[in-house]
């Protein structure tokens, strides 16, 4: 939504890519969203990680503003390395967890919704997310809150949430561009390392002593 900051709290779905207004967090009414097919390899082999973005917002869906925190959050996915489909603008409420929930049938790594986290009653991102979520990561948006609250105390209010369902870690981010941006700053610095330990990955071997083998 392209509310500001303090606003909403900082706070699209083909199968295998917000400042918004006041209301939940996005703007568009256009579904950008484009299926990708077989993802690139990665190096070493390993499949590129794939990414789909989804915007809730009322009216955004409604073409009544322009998405801009959902293309954000495309583009901070691609430069890690992802495979994105999206944003994909939906309705609050049900249409979020329906697009949750295809997402995570067609095998996506990370699902990014913004919009829809804070304390109207038209902010129903999170309650759609819980029915999904098979368990919560309590610390990613914790630390989305906390990015945040260093400039704006109201990013306190966002109910967003994360966590994974099936193999697939979906995470809620707000509907401005300044909640939108606090959340990639965390999520650039974490996202990887979350999609190798959901993909079943190791846990990276802790440095020892100048001169010994850790």
């Amino acid at each position: 939504m392209n509310a500001p900051r303090g606003g909403e709290v900082h706070s699209h779905l083909p199968a295998p890519g917000a400042d918004t207004g006041a209301d939940t967090g996005a703007d568009t009414g256009a579904d950008t969203g484009a299926g990708t097919g077989a993802a690139p390899s990665a190096a070493g082999g390993a499949p590129a990680p794939r990414g789909l973005v989804v915007t809730a917002s009322n009216r955004a869906s409604r073409g009544v503003y322009a998405d801009r925190g959902g293309p954000l959050l495309a583009e901070a996915l691609e430069r890690l390395g992802f495979v994105v489909d999206g944003p994909r603008v939906v309705p609050d409420g049900d249409p979020v967890e329906q697009a949750l929930r295809e997402g995570v049938a067609a095998g996506y790594d990370v699902v990014l919704t913004t919009g829809g986290t804070g304390i109207s009653p038209t902010d129903r991102t999170p309650d759609a997310t819980a029915r999904v979520l098979d368990y919560e990561i309590p610390g990613i948006p914790q630390a989305i809150r906390a990015e945040g609250m260093a400039n704006v105390p109201t990013a306190a209010l966002s109910r967003g949430l994360a966590g994974v369902a099936g193999r697939t870690l979906i995470v809620n981010l707000p509907g401005s561009t300044g909640g939108v941006r606090d959340g990639i700053a965390v999520l650039s610095r974490i996202l990887p390392h979350a999609v190798d330990q959901i993909r079943g990955g190791d846990h990276p071997a802790a440095a020892g002593p100048a001169g010994s083998a850790s």
